[in-house]
C-alpha cells in the first residue's frame, strides 16, 4: 500500500484533527465527522505515517459490531 502523506492529505488531516481529542470514535463517528469512507484504511495509512492509533471492537445488542478508534495523545509517532 502506498499511504498518503499527513502534511499533504486533506482526508488524513480531517480524520487527525477528528482523533486528535483522545476520545474514541467509532467508524461512523469517523464516517460522518470527517466526511471520509474507508476509514480502515485511512487508519492504516494515519500509522503508516507514525501515529500511534487504537482500535477494539464491542458488540452491541441493537447494532453487532462497532470498531472503535482512539489516537494517543499527541499522535505519537513522529
Amino acid at each position: 500500500m502506498h499511504a498518503a502523506r499527513l502534511e499533504t492529505s486533506s482526508r488524513l488531516k480531517r480524520v487527525f484533527e477528528l482523533l486528535a481529542d483522545g476520545r474514541e470514535h467509532s467508524t461512523q463517528d469517523i464516517v460522518r465527522g470527517a466526511g471520509v469512507c474507508a476509514v480502515n484504511s485511512i487508519i492504516a495509512e494515519l500509522r503508516a505515517n507514525g501515529l500511534e492509533i487504537e482500535c477494539r471492537q464491542v458488540v452491541e445488542p441493537l447494532f453487532g459490531r462497532i470498531w472503535l478508534y482512539r489516537m494517543s495523545a499527541g499522535g505519537g509517532g513522529s
